[in-house]
């Protein structure tokens, strides 16, 4: 049975719906104002219920999450004469909610917008909170905006055709609001594995519906990222750098950069060796990765180009304890020993 909830972020709301079938979208919004962004990779296995709908189809993958790719959107909508009343519907994993967050901000100055997740990652981070982006170059997110959907639609029946590394991945989000604002949590997934939820979608969703719960709590307070909202990068600054450099899902880098920040948490004497070891655990409890691969100069280099450095510093997202996040400002040369420390 399908549930709302509503958030209110600054001057707009967004409706979660739980267990709403993607078939009824037309309950939401007029059959002909819909417009449908997807990949060729969900087309092939809904292509019943996506050509239900008037859709644009974009190639699968990170490396098309770029402009050229809106272009390409924008052309199309402007082909179908998509108007101030069109809604776009972003079904997909995070790229695709992304993209279709951005396109929607930007065409004809902002239309309407529906998020439809489709992957753990997507459910549990990417398609809250209204930020978006494309990639510039190498470096991730680099241009975009922050526009809030009118409804985002959880249908878990997507999750079936899920593959193995995407399952992965998106625990990594998982884990990442545990350590940072909900120890029972983290508590919790210390005594599951990450089967236990595939075959149980009444855990699952239960879980989901946490993790929904401290992302639009911490963005209803700081949607402009300006004070808490930044906890939210815990991992992701070692692990973006990762990412462009080992070629790996984003999951499993920002696995290795939750590590990395709750290593330096420790050798700033902010969590216990034993809580730095429960993070170790978990994540390879859940199949992630501990440790990269590559040179930790090329790291460092990438982590140079973080949105998040301003001189000589970066503010760095740490473990007061489990379950409790803070954001610190580190010196580059420090940060440099730790990931050396870290690497050796």
């Amino acid at each position: 049975m399908s549930t709302i909830i509503a958030h209110n972020i600054g001057n707009s709301t967004t409706a979660i719906h739980f267990g709403f079938p993607i078939e009824l979208l037309h309950k939401l919004v007029p059959q002909e104002k819909i417009l449908l962004i997807t990949d060729q990779h969900l087309l092939d296995l809904y292509q019943e219920k996506i050509n239900q709908f008037p859709h644009i189809i974009i190639p699968t993958g990170e490396e098309n999450k770029i402009q050229q790719s809106i272009n390409n959107i924008v052309s199309r909508l402007l082909e179908l004469n998509a108007d101030k009343d069109t809604c776009i519907v972003g079904l997909g994993g995070g790229v695709i909610t992304d993209m279709a967050g951005y396109v929607a901000s930007i065409y004809k100055r902002g239309v309407r917008l529906i998020l439809a997740p489709t992957s753990v990652l997507g459910m549990v981070d990417a398609c809250l909170g209204g930020k978006n982006g494309i990639n510039s170059g190498d470096y991730k997110n680099m241009i975009g905006t922050i526009y809030q959907p009118e409804a985002i639609l959880y249908d878990l029946r997507f999750l079936k055709t899920l593959p193995q590394v995407e399952w992965v991945s998106g625990f990594a989000e998982i884990i990442k609001h545990a350590c940072i604002a909900d120890r029972n949590m983290l508590e919790h997934l210390e005594t599951k594995t990450l089967e236990d939820f595939q075959q149980n979608e009444d855990l699952m969703e239960a879980l989901i519906r946490r993790n929904v719960d401290i992302k639009m709590e911490i963005v209803k307070r700081d949607e402009l990222e300006k004070h808490d909202r930044k906890l939210l990068n815990f991992g992701h600054t070692l692990g973006h750098a990762i990412e462009r450099q080992e070629k790996i899902p984003h999951g499993h880098a920002v696995a290795i950069g939750m590590l990395f920040a709750s290593f330096v948490s420790n050798q700033l004497q902010f969590i216990t060796s034993h809580d730095l070891d429960r993070v170790a655990r978990v994540i390879r409890r859940y199949h992630l990765p501990t440790q990269y691969h590559g040179q930790s100069e090329r790291i460092f280099d990438a982590v140079l180009q973080d949105k998040k450095r301003a001189g000589d510093g970066i503010q760095f997202v740490l473990l007061e304890s489990l379950g409790h996040g803070f954001t610190k400002s580190i010196s580059m040369t420090a940060f440099k020993d730790f990931l050396k420390s870290f690497h050796s």
